[in-house]
């Protein structure tokens, strides 16, 4: 059929739409927008840093189109194909028409079941791409905190849930800790801020000085930076066997702030930030806190720029 008459069918057609029928032609259109935009965006990935993901090399090749429609290389070293989603922690994934959409949905932090009802996918399927999603934010730290830094940990209740077998006996609804105040049921993590924004964070598996070390060595100088912190022994610990000055700052003394410019106030109003945020999902498994942690510092650093767009190029990594 020739393009003006296709044209003047298609419109007929569309006019005896109903309206339910109509909306759902648009989303149809939508999604089918979307695919060829996620297809812009890997496709553009390659062509910007065109490298074997295998060995590195940048002697490639096409080797024409995989199925889902993805350009195929080759690498004229190690032989090995691959697409502009190898390497990635989106490889393998399906429906990439629908990626933006769930961008979208971790941009406005939407628990596992609103996004996949958002989405139009199943909850297994929103609660496997949020954590592939995330798994780039997880691993990109900020890796200096320069000048003025401040430190401190919040406590989060260790929690199982999702899991079928309970090391202790279930609480309802996440419950609260049995023993009050600091306990072994609640998990340290910590947190460092500069007043420049750089920020680490880690979950910790003890408060000791050598849980500590791990997260913060090699990312404080002893020569440009000033710790201030409360009187956490292994923070103390850590700061004195690095030669790192540092300033005590003890709330429970009435101390808050020390020369109008030492406190620990941008930390701690992050930490209640993130416990805050961290309420919406209903209850996070400790072994995922890492994540949300990464998810967090995305939320944070990009709220005045961040599109689906952006949270997919974060997702490539």
């Amino acid at each position: 059929m020739e393009h003006r008459k296709f044209l003047q069918r298609l419109d007929e057609l569309v006019a005896e739409l109903t309206r339910a029928q109509a909306q759902k032609m648009i989303a149809a259109l939508q999604q089918r927008g979307d695919g060829d935009e996620v297809q812009g965006i890997l496709e553009q990935r390659l062509e910007d840093d065109p490298k074997c993901p295998h060995c590195g090399s940048r002697r490639i090749e096409g080797w024409g189109r995989e199925r889902n429609g993805l350009p195929r290389s080759r690498c004229l070293d190690c032989q090995r194909t691959f697409n502009p989603l190898t390497g990635t922690p989106l490889a393998r994934l399906r429906k990439k028409e629908r990626w933006l959409g769930f961008a979208g949905a971790l941009n406005q932090s939407l628990p596992v079941r609103k996004a996949a009802k958002a989405c139009k996918v199943n909850k297994n399927t929103a609660f496997k791409w949020r954590h592939r999603f995330l798994k780039a934010q997880n691993q990109s730290k900020d890796q200096s905190l320069a000048g003025i830094a401040e430190v401190d940990e919040i406590f989060l209740l260790e929690s199982f849930k999702g899991q079928r077998k309970l090391p202790r006996a279930a609480r309802k609804r996440g419950g609260v800790a049995e023993k009050p105040g600091l306990s072994a049921e609640q998990i340290p993590v910590l947190i460092a801020r500069n007043r420049a924004g750089a920020h680490i964070d880690a979950v910790l598996p003890d408060r000791s000085e050598a849980a500590v070390r791990p997260v913060l060595e090699g990312k404080l100088s002893k020569d440009d930076t000033l710790l201030c912190m409360d009187g956490d022994k292994a923070l103390i610990a850590f700061a004195e066997a690095e030669g790192i000055e540092y300033e005590l700052i003890i709330a429970s003394k009435g101390e808050h702030v020390h020369e109008k410019v030492l406190h620990i106030q941008n930390v701690n109003a992050y930490g209640g930030r993130f416990k805050q945020w961290l309420n919406r999902f209903n209850g996070v498994a400790t072994k995922y806190l890492p994540s949300y942690l990464g998810w967090r510092r995305w939320l944070e650093k990009g709220e005045e720029i961040i599109t689906p767009q952006t949270a997919l190029a974060a997702a490539l990594g």
